[in-house]
Order: C-alpha cells, then structure tokens, then sequence
C-alpha cells in the first residue's frame, strides 16, 4: 500500500464537541491497543515456540513477525490517530511501508523455509492442513500485493488514467490479505502445537486477540478508500 495509502481521520463527523473528544480518543485508543496486540503476537509466539530448539521453532516466530506486526505497522503509519511513527512526510512514510513489506515478505519466506525444512526432515506430507493451505494462500496474496505496489511506487509504469484505479485495487486486495493473514494466525491456534500450551479460557482470549487489529485495519482502509464516486477509467 504505497503511494495509494490516504492519511485518513473520521473523528468529529456530525459529533457536538464532547462526543467529539470522547469518539477521539476512543480511536486512538484503538490504534494504540491495535499496537501493543500486534507486538503481543510475537512475544507470545516466541514463548511458546522457544526458537532454536528445532528447525519448527523458527516458523511461528518468523511467521508472526512478519504478518502480526511488520505487516500491521506498514499499514499503521498511515493512520492519523495513533502512529508510532512521526514522519510528517508522505515520501518518508511510504518507504517504510515498504521497508515493513520488505521485512514482512523475507519473514514470510524464512518461515516457509523451516516450515518445509522440518517437515522433509520428520518425512510428513505437505499442505494436509486447513492452517497450512491458508499460509500458502496468504503467502501467494501477500506477494502478488507486492508486486502490484511496485506500480504504484513507480507511476510512469502505468497510464495516468489507471493509477487511481490501481490505487483503489491495492489497497482493496491489502486489506484481503491482511484479513487472510488474520485468519491463518487464528487457525494455526487450532494446532496441536499451539493447543499443547495454550487450553482453557486463556485459549479462547488469544484466539480472538488477532480479531481486534484487523477491525482496526479494516475501519482505517474502508474509510480512506471506500469510492463515494464511480471510478471512470
């Protein structure tokens, strides 16, 4: 999501001034939750999967770090209410994003790597899996998204008249593939590697932790980029 990706804030939209500060700072408290979950993925992940014990060990770590948080900060920093990042300039957000989504596709990559590695080592089939067949596919989204942001760091690749159409398809297929990253995470909660650790109540709390900020993604791409216009090509 680069050059198409909008600073956008809603707050104070037909709101009297004390709702108006009320629904703000609701927002930022959102954003800033949305943060703290993000980190608390891959803090939790290296936890329960003690990297270096095993060739499998690298894989939640890897996998969390990329999609939990490199990803959700790439699309953050664009978000009026609750940045980590003070950059007031557009350039400068925009390489970071793609410095997260560089980040994000190596740790995606590495994780696949061991992922594979560690099955060919124990002899287990490939892809048998509801949560490894999500990976593939997010995996697959998540580098076609790339690929189309490539266009839109470097306009003169496409005609003027496509760009903001391009535009609005980056950003509509980032957010499918963030929630589809979403989804893979909560299923790989479903594994007998993660319910191994994790049982009872506390199972049930992280299962439904990646929810919050992906409604939090969802509400910043949808108002940034939902068309109050038809797009003319």
């Amino acid at each position: 999501m680069a050059r198409g990706m909008l600073e956008y804030s809603a707050v104070g939209e037909g709101l009297g001034m004390r709702e108006f500060w009320l629904y703000a700072w609701l927002r930022r408290a959102a954003v800033l939750a949305a943060h703290v979950i993000s980190l608390g993925l891959v803090i939790l992940a290296s936890i329960l999967s003690r990297p270096g014990t095993s060739l499998f060990s690298w894989h939640p770590v890897c996998m969390s770090l990329g999609f939990c948080l490199c990803m959700t900060e790439g699309i953050l920093l664009f978000s009026a209410e609750g940045s980590l990042f003070c950059f007031k300039s557009r350039k400068w957000k925009v390489r970071l994003h793609w410095f997260f989504q560089a980040v994000l596709l190596v740790c995606g990559a590495t994780g696949f790597f061991f992922m594979v590695a560690s099955k060919n080592i124990k002899e287990h089939p490939h892809f048998t899996s509801w949560h490894s067949l999500l990976g593939v596919t997010t995996m697959a989204a998540t580098v076609l998204q790339a690929i189309c942001g490539v266009f839109l760091l470097f306009p003169k690749l496409v005609s003027t008249h496509s760009f903001p159409r391009l535009r609005l398809y980056h950003a509509t297929c980032g957010l499918v593939a963030y929630l589809l990253a979403t989804v893979t995470v909560m299923s790989a909660m479903f594994t007998d590697w993660f319910q191994a650790s994790v049982t009872g109540t506390v199972w049930y709390i992280f299962l439904l932790l990646p929810l919050f900020p992906a409604l939090v993604v969802m509400d910043q791409i949808t108002s940034a980029f939902l068309p109050k216009k038809k797009i003319t090509s």
